[in-house]
Formats: structure tokens, C-alpha cells, sequence
């Protein structure tokens, strides 16, 4: 009878020892899963995050000027230019800079136009607590199959939706 030393497989247990168990597979495929899944998403599209981000933004300033409109009881509109945007019927309320912007964040961005690009689109603002159903797309201008909607049926706040064909 062969006896072996403290820590030392006997000669019969090598071959159960030898290879990985099926959790520690598993530990590896879930640890490869969350590397790649992060690798995704750092190298997701920037013309489609810029894009979004100018549509966030945009939402918000909207919002913001129909509170303003609805608080000072005068109509306000959302027009698009060409060098970006612009609200007419707003009073400054404090010093000049201290107003809502005119420009998109990233240069690239634009507003889809309806006929020849000469149209540019409009949006009523208030004062009126309920409005028409609006939306504008956002295009971008390097890329024009990068789209985003932003839209409200006249009651709830303008969000970011997906584009349906």
C-alpha cells in the first residue's frame, strides 16, 4: 500500500483534478460578457450621442420657454435657421446673457426640413396651457440617416422618441 505525502494527490485522483469545474466556466463567460458589453458601449456612435444630446437640451429649452410663456401670457415661438434656432416672443427677463441660447451644441446638427430646405420649421409655445400636437426631427448634417424626434401632444412636455418609419 502506497501512502503519500500531506497536499499530494494520490496517483487515482489526477485525473478528477485535472481541467476546470463547469462554475468556473461559467465565472469566465459572465466575466468575457461584461468586458465586451462595456467595449459596446464605449464605442457606441458619437453622431448619434451628440444627436441625442442636442435633442435633450432642446426638449428642455422648449419646456422652458412654455413656462415662460404661459407665466408672462405671451405667444412664443420656436423657429429653426439656418445657423441653429430661435425664440420669438420672449422678453429678456434678466441680463442679456442670462437668456436661452440659439445654437446647437454640436455644429453638425440640423432640423429636418419639409420642402427644399428653404421651409424652416415652427413651433407654437403657448401661453395656452393645452396646445396642438407638435414635433421637430434633428437630423444629422454628416450623417442624414441619424434622426432624432422630439414631439408632445400638446399636453405633456416635449421628449425624445423613436423615429417610426
Amino acid at each position: 500500500m502506497q501512502i503519500s505525502a500531506a497536499g499530494n494527490p494520490r496517483r487515482g485522483d489526477r485525473r478528477r483534478s485535472a481541467g476546470f469545474t463547469l462554475l468556473e466556466l461559467l465565472v469566465v463567460v459572465a466575466i468575457v460578457a461584461m468586458a465586451s458589453a462595456g467595449v459596446g458601449f464605449a464605442m457606441r456612435d458619437t453622431s448619434m450621442v451628440q444627436l441625442e444630446r442636442d435633442g435633450e437640451r432642446l426638449a428642455a429649452l422648449l419646456e422652458s420657454a412654455r413656462a415662460r410663456s404661459r407665466v408672462s401670457g405671451l405667444p412664443v415661438r420656436w423657429r429653426a435657421t439656418a445657423q441653429g434656432f430661435r425664440f420669438e416672443g420672449l422678453t429678456p427677463s434678466g441680463p442679456p446673457d442670462s437668456d436661452l441660447p440659439e445654437q446647437w451644441l454640436d455644429p453638425d446638427t440640423g432640423v429636418a426640413d419639409t420642402v427644399n430646405s428653404t421651409v424652416m420649421k415652427v413651433l407654437l409655445l403657448g401661453p395656452e396651457p393645452i396646445l396642438e400636437p407638435q414635433e421637430v426631427v434633428l437630423i444629422s448634417r454628416r450623417q442624414p440617416s441619424k434622426t432624432v424626434r422630439l414631439a408632445t401632444d400638446g399636453v405633456r412636455p416635449f421628449a425624445v422618441q423613436p423615429l417610426v418609419p
